[in-house]
């Protein structure tokens, strides 16, 4: 007997990441080449030792924080946001337009579950990240795909073509995942201007923004005096303080907005967890210069990426930045098939650009991402070793 099944669910693509590691479980790996993996885009050390205590002390000593909090998450963590987020965009930002998600991909579901329901759009920008395509499809909302133009930055000039009465949203991700692109601060501001102009909601996902090469503010959307009526601003903790496991997120939006958001998250976690909360709000209170030295040691790996591929002719590089490379491969193989044979050919497990693009794309059949995060410059050397030997 089969069980009923949601086909919505069944319409949706498995998870990308599960689907790579399940290449490597029967493949065999020697010392003397072990497996690179550039698949995932998460920090696999675990915080910086101060951090971890400061968890630890809160696990041990306050009884709190094994309790339910507040679903909005903590006050403290929410002021911390609200007064370092004006200060480095220069707006204003209330505690009260600040929620904490149990990472920011809750964040993402939650924010769309108050905007679009079955039937409705919202606009992508491809190659789009996997995660944010899949809820929509188990929500049943059409993700209308925007071609991303030169460079892989996306023009609203052609998002505003593909705006229907049915459009909800449009979402973009800067630092970008997976193309690695850094959004001009006159293209994030000409998206907003053409969501506000149709009364649709900007969502702006800036998970690496910590990783941004650029000094200063990546745009100055917050400080319009009426930046809720349009902007949702999203954010993770899981990068810069190495928060994966504990799943920190937050929101930014109207607080009318982040009602709506309170219902989603009451119904889906109750509470986001208070030790992962203590330990960002303790992250962003004292580790400032640590996560300033993160950010060096990836941006030396993005310069060690562009090196790299400069020296490959035959691949193009398509875009660089915080924690992703983009790239055209020179085979006449499909991504897909090409990403299977490099984890036997080469020890190299990434993946293809068919899973950030539509069926309908074939330029994905031509593209991988590399997330470098995980490897320092010498297993970077090592990767381009190996691509020129593949």
């Amino acid at each position: 007997m089969t069980l009923p099944l949601n086909p919505a669910m069944a319409a949706t693509e498995p998870p990308p990441v599960m689907e790579a590691r399940r290449w490597i479980a029967e493949a065999r790996f020697s010392a003397d080449r072990p497996l690179i993996n550039v698949s995932q885009a998460a920090p696999v050390d675990p915080p910086p030792l101060a951090l971890r205590q400061a968890i630890a002390e809160a696990a041990l000593n306050d009884p709190a924080a094994h309790l339910y909090g507040p679903v909005l998450g903590l006050p403290a963590l929410r002021e911390e946001i609200a007064s370092q987020w004006s200060a480095s965009y220069g707006g204003t930002i209330r505690p009260t337009q600040v929620a904490i998600t149990q990472g920011c991909n809750q964040a993402f579901c939650a924010v769309l579950a108050t905007l679009a329901g079955a039937g409705d759009e919202v606009i992508l920008p491809t190659p789009w990240y996997f995660n944010h395509k899949m809820w929509l499809d188990m929500a049943g909302v059409t993700a209308v795909p925007l071609p991303a133009g030169p460079g892989l930055i996306p023009e609203a000039e052609r998002a505003a073509t593909l705006i229907t009465p049915r459009t909800r949203a449009i979402v973009l991700v800067s630092p970008n995942n997976p193309g690695g692109v850094e959004y001009p601060a006159e293209t994030l501001r000409a998206f907003f201007d053409l969501a506000r102009s149709r009364g649709l909601a900007l969502i702006v996902d800036e998970t690496y923004r910590d990783f941004d090469s650029r000094p200063g503010a990546p745009h100055d959307l917050f400080a319009d005096p009426d930046w809720a009526g349009t902007l949702i601003h999203l954010y993770s903790f899981s990068k810069a303080y190495r928060l994966t496991g504990h799943r920190v997120g937050a929101i930014v939006a109207a607080e009318a907005q982040l009602a709506e958001v309170e219902k989603f998250l009451d119904t889906v976690a109750i509470c986001p967890g208070q030790l992962g909360q203590i330990g960002a709000l303790w992250g962003m209170r004292n580790l400032r210069q640590w996560v300033a030295g993160e950010r060096d040691e990836i941006l030396a790996r993005r310069a060690a990426m562009i090196s790299g591929f400069s020296a490959l002719p035959d691949w193009k590089l398509l875009g660089c930045g915080a924690y992703f490379a983009y790239v055209e491969h020179p085979f006449p193989e499909a991504s897909d098939a090409l990403a299977k044979r490099m984890v036997h050919d080469a020890a190299i497990l990434m993946l293809p650009g068919t899973m950030f693009q539509p069926a309908t794309h074939p330029e994905g059949k031509r593209q991988l991402r590399i997330a470098f995060a995980n490897i320092d410059t010498t297993g970077i050397a090592e990767m381009f070793r190996r691509l020129a030997a593949l």
